[in-house]
């Protein structure tokens, strides 16, 4: 029998953590040995800490099991500038507490990247420059992975929440996704008290805590999640809102994935949006390619009229 060499067992690990289940001919066949020998590197790979789990099966197989000691990663050179590039972003991003491991990482992985590798990914970090809203908010990264752990186990959750008109109370969800949306992170969950629906920004979570209690999963709202959030984010989670009619068909006017759109009949819908102020959402309707109707605000109706009156100077 071979000798199990340290390049043959880190091609091993490289295939049991590169996808599904593998099996020991197929292992074989990758590292040019035999089953038997297949076998015996698996178990080497045990006595050395990994948790290489046996597959039953006519055929049989392995997979590489969580816990144990962390495998070496092998990279090829994309893996190797994509995971580089990721982690410098990771310590400049919007949740708290990964910054220094970041930085940690990224130093480790450059002291072992390649020599043809290292212009390619250091060139990509200086013409790189990095534009954040300074007053985003930023999301703890505990809070964050007690989200996603009830998201991925479907357990209820509960946690205080401050909404965005300053109102704080309690609430009891099923967790269904989170979604990273323009330097904020989103909870879209079924909110239990009111039998429906609910976007939370998790900036504004406080404790929040597994019940124990789990729940059936749900089909997403509206059959996508993100496209959920873009909606309502557009309509129902700003300081202003407004109804505009819009005489083009909701399927045009829904391709500018902002706001909820309500058809009135194949020629005409309505846009419910939401904005910042009034000077924000004039120009956007403007973008929209189509005649429309202000009919609430008054004051984004007013708006309308003196863009349409400066544009109209500017033209003659």
């Amino acid at each position: 029998m071979p000798e199990p060499t340290a390049a043959r067992l880190l091609a091993l690990l490289s295939l049991l953590q590169s996808g599904p289940d593998r099996s020991g001919p197929d292992l074989a066949a990758r590292t040019g040995v035999t089953v038997r020998t297949v076998r015996r590197d698996v178990e080497r790979l045990r006595d050395l800490g990994y948790p290489v789990e046996s597959v039953a099966g006519a055929a049989g197989g392995y997979r590489l099991g969580p816990g144990g000691r962390m495998p070496p990663l092998l990279l090829d050179d994309e893996e190797a500038v994509a995971v580089a590039v990721g982690l410098r972003t990771a310590a400049q991003g919007s949740v708290t507490g990964i910054e220094e491991a970041s930085l940690r990482a990224l130093t480790k992985l450059d002291h072992v990247l390649p020599s043809r590798l290292r212009p390619r990914v250091r060139a990509l970090h200086a013409a790189t420059v990095t534009v954040s809203d300074q007053d985003a908010p930023t999301v703890d990264h505990e809070t964050l992975a007690v989200v996603a752990s009830a998201c991925r186990s479907c357990e209820r959750l509960r946690f205080a929440y401050v909404d965005h008109e300053g109102g704080d109370g309690h609430r009891r969800v099923e967790p269904q996704r989170l979604v990273s949306w323009w330097q904020r992170w989103y909870l879209v969950a079924w909110d239990l008290a009111r039998d429906d629906w609910r976007t939370f920004r998790v900036d504004r979570l406080r404790e929040p805590r597994p019940t124990g209690q789990r729940f059936a999963p749900r089909e997403d709202p509206e059959g996508d999640v993100a496209l959920y959030l873009q909606r309502r984010l557009g309509a129902h989670m700003w300081p202003l809102r407004a109804r505009v009619r819009v005489y083009a068909p909701a399927e045009e006017v829904s391709a500018h994935g902002m706001g909820v759109v309500e058809p009135v009949d194949e020629h005409t819908c309505l846009l419910l949006i939401g904005g910042e102020s009034v000077t924000v959402l004039a120009p956007w309707l403007g973008s929209l390619e189509a005649d429309f109707e202000v009919l609430e605000p008054p004051e984004l109706a007013e708006q309308v009229a003196l863009l349409a009156r400066r544009y109209a100077r500017a033209h003659g």
